[in-house]
Protein backbone atom coordinates (compact mmCIF):
# COMPACT_ATOMS: atom_id res chain seq x y z
CA UNK A 1 0.00 0.00 0.00
CA UNK A 2 1.40 3.83 -0.75
CA UNK A 3 0.46 6.71 2.05
CA UNK A 4 -0.55 9.94 0.38
CA UNK A 5 -0.80 12.42 3.15
CA UNK A 6 -3.18 15.35 1.91
CA UNK A 7 -3.38 19.22 2.65
CA UNK A 8 -5.49 18.61 6.11
CA UNK A 9 -2.56 16.22 6.79
CA UNK A 10 -4.73 13.11 6.47
CA UNK A 11 -3.23 10.09 5.66
CA UNK A 12 -4.74 8.42 2.49
CA UNK A 13 -3.87 4.98 1.61
CA UNK A 14 -3.68 4.11 -2.22
CA UNK A 15 -3.74 0.18 -3.52
CA UNK A 16 -0.39 -1.11 -5.24
CA UNK A 17 -0.98 -1.42 -8.64
CA UNK A 18 -1.73 -5.01 -10.18
CA UNK A 19 -0.85 -5.43 -13.20
CA UNK A 20 -2.80 -9.03 -13.12
CA UNK A 21 -5.81 -7.04 -12.17
CA UNK A 22 -5.92 -4.41 -14.27
CA UNK A 23 -5.16 -6.74 -17.50
CA UNK A 24 -8.33 -8.87 -16.54
CA UNK A 25 -10.26 -5.72 -16.39
CA UNK A 26 -9.31 -3.38 -18.78
CA UNK A 27 -5.93 -4.27 -20.39
CA UNK A 28 -6.75 -7.07 -22.76
CA UNK A 29 -9.44 -4.60 -24.79
CA UNK A 30 -6.17 -2.02 -25.10
CA UNK A 31 -4.18 -5.07 -26.56
CA UNK A 32 -7.11 -6.19 -28.63
CA UNK A 33 -7.68 -2.59 -29.71
CA UNK A 34 -4.24 -1.99 -30.99
CA UNK A 35 -3.97 -5.31 -32.81
CA UNK A 36 -7.06 -4.46 -34.97
CA UNK A 37 -5.50 -1.18 -35.60
CA UNK A 38 -2.18 -2.59 -37.09
CA UNK A 39 -4.44 -5.19 -38.64
CA UNK A 40 -6.63 -3.03 -40.55
CA UNK A 41 -3.45 -0.44 -41.29
CA UNK A 42 -1.07 -3.12 -42.54
CA UNK A 43 -2.54 -3.69 -46.14
CA UNK A 44 -2.86 0.57 -46.47
CA UNK A 45 0.90 1.12 -45.15
CA UNK A 46 2.04 -1.80 -47.57
CA UNK A 47 0.59 -0.50 -50.50
CA UNK A 48 1.81 3.05 -49.84
CA UNK A 49 5.44 1.18 -49.47
CA UNK A 50 4.89 -0.45 -52.56
CA UNK A 51 3.59 2.44 -54.25
CA UNK A 52 6.68 4.38 -53.46
CA UNK A 53 9.43 1.69 -53.72
CA UNK A 54 11.07 2.60 -57.25
CA UNK A 55 12.07 -1.12 -58.10
CA UNK A 56 8.24 -1.72 -58.24
CA UNK A 57 9.08 -5.29 -56.00
CA UNK A 58 6.26 -6.59 -53.16
CA UNK A 59 8.36 -9.47 -52.55
CA UNK A 60 11.63 -9.80 -50.13
CA UNK A 61 11.32 -5.66 -49.71
CA UNK A 62 11.45 -3.74 -46.28
CA UNK A 63 8.36 -1.26 -45.94
CA UNK A 64 9.54 2.05 -46.70
CA UNK A 65 13.29 1.35 -48.06
CA UNK A 66 13.05 2.82 -50.90
CA UNK A 67 11.22 5.98 -50.87
CA UNK A 68 10.48 7.74 -54.60
CA UNK A 69 7.83 9.30 -56.92
CA UNK A 70 8.90 6.90 -60.09
CA UNK A 71 5.88 4.82 -60.38
CA UNK A 72 3.56 7.56 -59.71
CA UNK A 73 5.81 9.96 -62.26
CA UNK A 74 5.31 6.42 -64.48
CA UNK A 75 1.78 5.65 -63.86
CA UNK A 76 0.65 9.54 -64.92
CA UNK A 77 3.04 9.63 -68.03
CA UNK A 78 2.24 6.47 -69.68
CA UNK A 79 0.25 7.28 -72.72
CA UNK A 80 -0.68 3.81 -73.43
CA UNK A 81 -2.39 3.46 -70.31
CA UNK A 82 -3.84 6.84 -69.68
CA UNK A 83 -4.68 6.80 -66.16
CA UNK A 84 -5.81 10.51 -66.14
CA UNK A 85 -8.81 9.46 -68.75
CA UNK A 86 -9.62 6.64 -66.10
CA UNK A 87 -9.85 8.76 -63.38
CA UNK A 88 -12.20 11.11 -65.11
CA UNK A 89 -14.41 8.19 -66.31
CA UNK A 90 -14.33 6.78 -63.01
CA UNK A 91 -15.62 9.80 -61.25
CA UNK A 92 -17.79 10.45 -63.88
CA UNK A 93 -19.69 7.26 -63.41
CA UNK A 94 -19.55 7.05 -60.00
CA UNK A 95 -21.15 10.65 -59.43
CA UNK A 96 -23.73 10.19 -62.01
CA UNK A 97 -24.85 7.03 -60.60
CA UNK A 98 -24.20 8.31 -57.24
CA UNK A 99 -26.66 10.87 -57.83
CA UNK A 100 -29.05 9.13 -60.05
CA UNK A 101 -29.60 6.51 -57.00
CA UNK A 102 -29.91 9.27 -54.45
CA UNK A 103 -32.42 11.45 -56.50
CA UNK A 104 -34.26 8.42 -57.97
CA UNK A 105 -34.85 6.16 -54.60
CA UNK A 106 -35.45 9.23 -53.16
CA UNK A 107 -38.87 9.52 -55.29
CA UNK A 108 -39.70 5.81 -54.79
CA UNK A 109 -39.03 5.72 -50.99
CA UNK A 110 -41.82 8.93 -50.33
CA UNK A 111 -43.80 7.63 -53.00
CA UNK A 112 -44.46 3.82 -51.25
CA UNK A 113 -43.56 5.82 -47.73
CA UNK A 114 -46.58 8.63 -48.41
CA UNK A 115 -48.80 7.45 -50.60
CA UNK A 116 -51.65 4.66 -50.66
CA UNK A 117 -51.81 3.15 -54.01
CA UNK A 118 -53.23 -0.81 -55.17
CA UNK A 119 -49.76 -2.89 -54.99
CA UNK A 120 -47.99 -0.62 -53.02
CA UNK A 121 -47.22 -4.04 -50.72
CA UNK A 122 -46.52 -5.99 -53.72
CA UNK A 123 -44.48 -3.73 -54.98
CA UNK A 124 -42.15 -3.38 -51.70
CA UNK A 125 -42.03 -6.90 -51.25
CA UNK A 126 -40.77 -7.48 -54.93
CA UNK A 127 -37.80 -5.11 -53.81
CA UNK A 128 -36.84 -7.09 -51.27
CA UNK A 129 -37.37 -10.34 -53.27
CA UNK A 130 -35.42 -9.00 -56.41
CA UNK A 131 -32.11 -7.98 -54.15
CA UNK A 132 -32.01 -12.20 -53.34
CA UNK A 133 -30.36 -12.01 -57.16
CA UNK A 134 -27.50 -10.95 -57.73
CA UNK A 135 -26.80 -8.71 -61.12
CA UNK A 136 -24.12 -10.53 -61.84
CA UNK A 137 -26.58 -13.35 -63.10
CA UNK A 138 -28.37 -11.37 -65.81
CA UNK A 139 -25.04 -9.82 -67.35
CA UNK A 140 -25.69 -12.10 -70.15
CA UNK A 141 -28.91 -10.85 -70.91
CA UNK A 142 -28.39 -7.32 -69.70
CA UNK A 143 -25.06 -7.09 -72.21
CA UNK A 144 -27.60 -8.69 -75.45
CA UNK A 145 -29.82 -5.94 -74.76
CA UNK A 146 -27.12 -2.63 -74.61
CA UNK A 147 -25.98 -4.30 -78.00
CA UNK A 148 -29.47 -4.03 -79.42
CA UNK A 149 -30.27 -0.10 -77.81
CA UNK A 150 -26.77 0.67 -78.81
CA UNK A 151 -27.97 -0.10 -82.38
CA UNK A 152 -30.39 2.06 -82.25
CA UNK A 153 -28.74 4.81 -80.36
CA UNK A 154 -24.97 4.15 -79.62
CA UNK A 155 -24.97 6.68 -76.65
CA UNK A 156 -26.48 4.41 -74.27
CA UNK A 157 -25.22 0.74 -76.05
CA UNK A 158 -21.92 -1.13 -75.13
CA UNK A 159 -18.58 1.72 -74.59
CA UNK A 160 -20.95 4.82 -73.42
CA UNK A 161 -20.85 5.87 -69.78
CA UNK A 162 -24.53 6.81 -70.12
CA UNK A 163 -25.21 3.05 -70.67
CA UNK A 164 -23.26 1.75 -67.93
CA UNK A 165 -24.52 4.40 -65.21
CA UNK A 166 -28.32 3.03 -66.33
CA UNK A 167 -27.08 -0.57 -65.89
CA UNK A 168 -25.50 0.03 -62.51
CA UNK A 169 -28.87 2.47 -61.11
CA UNK A 170 -31.40 -0.42 -61.99
CA UNK A 171 -29.10 -2.92 -60.09
CA UNK A 172 -29.10 -0.74 -56.86
CA UNK A 173 -32.54 0.76 -57.19
CA UNK A 174 -34.46 -1.85 -55.03
CA UNK A 175 -32.31 -2.12 -51.93
CA UNK A 176 -32.15 1.91 -52.06
CA UNK A 177 -35.14 2.11 -52.22
CA UNK A 178 -36.36 -0.34 -49.34
CA UNK A 179 -32.93 0.88 -47.13
CA UNK A 180 -34.28 4.85 -47.72
CA UNK A 181 -38.24 3.27 -47.52
CA UNK A 182 -37.65 2.96 -43.59
CA UNK A 183 -35.88 5.83 -43.03
CA UNK A 184 -38.55 8.18 -44.40
CA UNK A 185 -41.22 6.36 -42.41
CA UNK A 186 -39.31 7.88 -38.77
CA UNK A 187 -40.18 11.02 -39.93
CA UNK A 188 -43.50 12.23 -38.61
CA UNK A 189 -46.66 12.66 -41.46
CA UNK A 190 -48.01 15.24 -39.13
CA UNK A 191 -45.24 17.32 -41.02
CA UNK A 192 -46.78 16.71 -44.45
CA UNK A 193 -50.24 17.14 -42.93
CA UNK A 194 -49.32 20.87 -41.72
CA UNK A 195 -47.63 21.37 -45.36
CA UNK A 196 -50.96 20.15 -46.97
CA UNK A 197 -52.84 22.84 -45.07
CA UNK A 198 -50.91 25.66 -46.27
CA UNK A 199 -51.27 24.77 -49.74
CA UNK A 200 -48.49 22.55 -50.37
CA UNK A 201 -48.23 19.69 -52.82
CA UNK A 202 -46.21 16.92 -52.78
CA UNK A 203 -43.59 17.63 -54.87
CA UNK A 204 -43.14 20.67 -52.38
CA UNK A 205 -42.87 19.23 -49.30
CA UNK A 206 -40.60 16.58 -50.95
CA UNK A 207 -38.14 19.04 -52.24
CA UNK A 208 -38.74 21.44 -49.49
CA UNK A 209 -39.43 19.55 -46.48
CA UNK A 210 -38.46 15.87 -46.74
CA UNK A 211 -35.57 15.79 -48.48
CA UNK A 212 -33.54 18.14 -45.51
CA UNK A 213 -35.41 15.83 -43.16
CA UNK A 214 -33.68 12.62 -44.65
CA UNK A 215 -30.13 14.18 -45.93
CA UNK A 216 -28.08 11.52 -43.44
CA UNK A 217 -29.60 8.36 -45.57
CA UNK A 218 -29.42 10.51 -48.68
CA UNK A 219 -25.62 10.68 -48.12
CA UNK A 220 -25.46 7.17 -46.60
CA UNK A 221 -26.51 6.15 -50.16
CA UNK A 222 -24.85 8.25 -52.62
CA UNK A 223 -21.36 7.47 -50.63
CA UNK A 224 -22.18 3.74 -50.62
CA UNK A 225 -23.44 3.68 -54.09
CA UNK A 226 -20.02 6.07 -55.35
CA UNK A 227 -17.88 3.13 -53.56
CA UNK A 228 -20.20 0.16 -55.26
CA UNK A 229 -19.56 1.92 -58.60
CA UNK A 230 -15.53 2.56 -58.53
CA UNK A 231 -15.05 -0.45 -57.10
CA UNK A 232 -17.09 -2.94 -59.52
CA UNK A 233 -14.50 -4.46 -62.14
CA UNK A 234 -16.77 -7.35 -63.76
CA UNK A 235 -19.49 -5.39 -64.96
CA UNK A 236 -17.51 -2.34 -65.86
CA UNK A 237 -14.64 -4.84 -67.82
CA UNK A 238 -17.64 -6.22 -70.02
CA UNK A 239 -19.60 -3.21 -70.70
CA UNK A 240 -16.63 -1.13 -71.43
CA UNK A 241 -14.02 -2.77 -74.15
CA UNK A 242 -12.37 0.61 -75.64
CA UNK A 243 -9.21 2.07 -73.15
CA UNK A 244 -10.24 5.38 -73.35
CA UNK A 245 -13.84 5.02 -72.07
CA UNK A 246 -12.86 2.09 -69.10
CA UNK A 247 -12.76 2.65 -65.28
CA UNK A 248 -9.89 2.81 -62.96
CA UNK A 249 -10.78 -0.68 -61.85
CA UNK A 250 -10.48 -1.70 -65.55
CA UNK A 251 -7.43 0.29 -66.46
CA UNK A 252 -5.51 -0.61 -63.35
CA UNK A 253 -5.45 -4.52 -63.74
CA UNK A 254 -3.75 -3.88 -67.11
CA UNK A 255 -0.65 -3.52 -65.29
CA UNK A 256 -0.56 -6.54 -63.68
CA UNK A 257 -2.93 -8.49 -66.34
CA UNK A 258 0.64 -9.83 -67.83
CA UNK A 259 1.18 -13.52 -66.45
CA UNK A 260 5.02 -13.02 -66.98
CA UNK A 261 5.57 -9.15 -66.69
CA UNK A 262 3.60 -7.71 -63.58
CA UNK A 263 4.27 -3.40 -62.88
CA UNK A 264 2.79 -3.38 -59.35
CA UNK A 265 4.55 -0.21 -58.49
CA UNK A 266 2.62 2.05 -60.81
CA UNK A 267 -0.89 -0.53 -59.76
CA UNK A 268 0.09 0.20 -56.24
CA UNK A 269 0.40 3.83 -56.70
CA UNK A 270 -3.08 4.02 -59.03
CA UNK A 271 -4.92 2.27 -56.12
CA UNK A 272 -3.60 5.20 -53.42
CA UNK A 273 -4.97 7.46 -55.97
CA UNK A 274 -7.88 5.89 -56.49
CA UNK A 275 -8.58 5.51 -53.16
CA UNK A 276 -8.50 9.37 -52.47
CA UNK A 277 -11.70 10.48 -53.88
CA UNK A 278 -13.94 8.28 -51.71
CA UNK A 279 -12.02 9.26 -48.13
CA UNK A 280 -11.82 12.78 -49.24
CA UNK A 281 -16.26 12.59 -49.91
CA UNK A 282 -16.62 10.24 -46.63
CA UNK A 283 -15.17 12.68 -44.63
CA UNK A 284 -17.03 15.46 -46.19
CA UNK A 285 -20.05 13.26 -45.71
CA UNK A 286 -18.83 12.36 -41.99
CA UNK A 287 -21.28 14.10 -39.81
CA UNK A 288 -24.76 13.02 -41.97
CA UNK A 289 -23.19 9.41 -42.08
CA UNK A 290 -23.25 8.80 -38.62
CA UNK A 291 -26.60 9.97 -38.85
CA UNK A 292 -28.16 7.77 -41.35
CA UNK A 293 -26.53 4.89 -39.43
CA UNK A 294 -27.94 5.86 -36.18
CA UNK A 295 -31.44 7.55 -36.07
CA UNK A 296 -33.28 5.69 -37.54
CA UNK A 297 -33.44 3.25 -34.61
CA UNK A 298 -33.78 5.71 -32.23
CA UNK A 299 -36.40 8.27 -33.61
Amino acid sequence: MATITDANGTVLTRPKFNLLRWFGQTGWRHIVGIFFVIFALFPLAYVLSASLNPSGILAGSRLFGEVGLDNYVKLLTNENKPFAMWFMNSMLVGLGTAVGTVFLGALAAYSFSRMRFTGRRTGLLTLVLVQMFPQILAIIAIYSVMQTIGGIFPALGVNSHIGLIMIYLGGALGVNTYLMYGFFNTVPSEIDEAAKIDGAGHARIFFTIILRLVAPILAVIGLLSFIGVTNDFVIASIMLTEPESQTLAVGLFKYVADANFKEWGPFAAGAILAALPVTILFLFLQKYIVGGLTAGSVK
